[in-house]
């Protein structure tokens, strides 16, 4: 469910900051050792960027299906092409596959996939830095 709320920068800058400290942690990770963990923290760097995006837009989604929806609306918003946004819908159900099923991802989905990964987050960074220039 999309709710209009108020714009939150400072939540922003906090959600921002956590997606950092978790890039410098998956830096100093055997990848290859950990591919679930691995996904795991990629999408959760993915997925705070996105809702610090949408917090600086005054946007909360919340409920079934959110993170679904957190994709789909910065997609909608051209803040995602949409080859991104079919990349990112598949590792959130990679992540709800870890997390719920238990599931094993391959070592070689995170090192075929990294450099796609880290360029999805290096152009969410830039989107939310164009956030912040246009709220200040």
């Amino acid at each position: 469910m999309i709710t209009k709320v108020k714009p939150d920068r400072q939540k922003s800058e906090s959600l921002k900051k956590m997606a950092e400290i978790t890039l410098e942690r998956l830096d100093n990770t055997d990848m290859e050792k950990y591919p679930s963990n691995t996904l795991l923290d990629y999408y959760d760097v993915v997925h705070k960027l996105i809702e610090a995006i949408t917090v600086s837009d005054g946007i909360k989604i919340k409920g079934e299906g959110a993170h679904q929806e957190l994709i789909d609306y910065v997609a909608k918003q051209k803040k995602i092409d949409e080859h991104m946004r079919q990349f990112l819908q598949q590792m959130r159900d990679y992540r709800n596959r870890i997390s719920y099923d238990g599931f094993i991802v391959h070592k070689n989905y995170v090192s075929l996939n990294k450099v796609t990964i880290r360029r999805i987050i290096k152009h969410l960074f830039e989107q939310l830095e164009l956030n912040e220039l246009r709220y200040r």
